[in-house]
This record gives C-alpha cells, structure tokens and sequence, in this order.
C-alpha cells in the first residue's frame, strides 16, 4: 500500500487523514467526525504512522 496525501482511514472509533506527507515524516489528523474536520494534528515518522494504522480501513480514497 502507497501512502497518500489526504488518505482517510477509520480505525476503531476515530478517523485518520493524511495531511502532509514528507520523505521520513507523516503529518497527520486524529478526529472524531471525519465530516466537520476537527480534530488534533499529529508528526510522526513513516514507520509509526505506519504501525498506527496497522489493522486500520482505508476509506474510499480519489486522487
């Protein structure tokens, strides 16, 4: 799987979206309601992002 910018994936109950995407580093978004876009944003490196979504649906997804 090829990480994306603006990737939607649920997990659980919370929702993860890709909002920047780096060589190394992952900046990313933890909400509750993927429709009013709130939520904390988050720097990790690829392979913790990675282990986050392990397990995690990706949602329909339009390039």
């Amino acid at each position: 799987m090829k990480l994306q910018q603006n990737q939607l994936y649920k997990q659980g109950e919370e929702y993860i979206r890709i909002v920047e995407l780096e060589r190394r580093a992952v900046s990313y978004k933890l909400m509750q309601d993927p429709i009013s876009g709130e939520g904390s944003t988050r720097l990790v490196t690829k392979k913790e992002f990675c282990r986050l979504i392990k397990g995690a649906e990706l949602l329909a997804y339009e390039p």
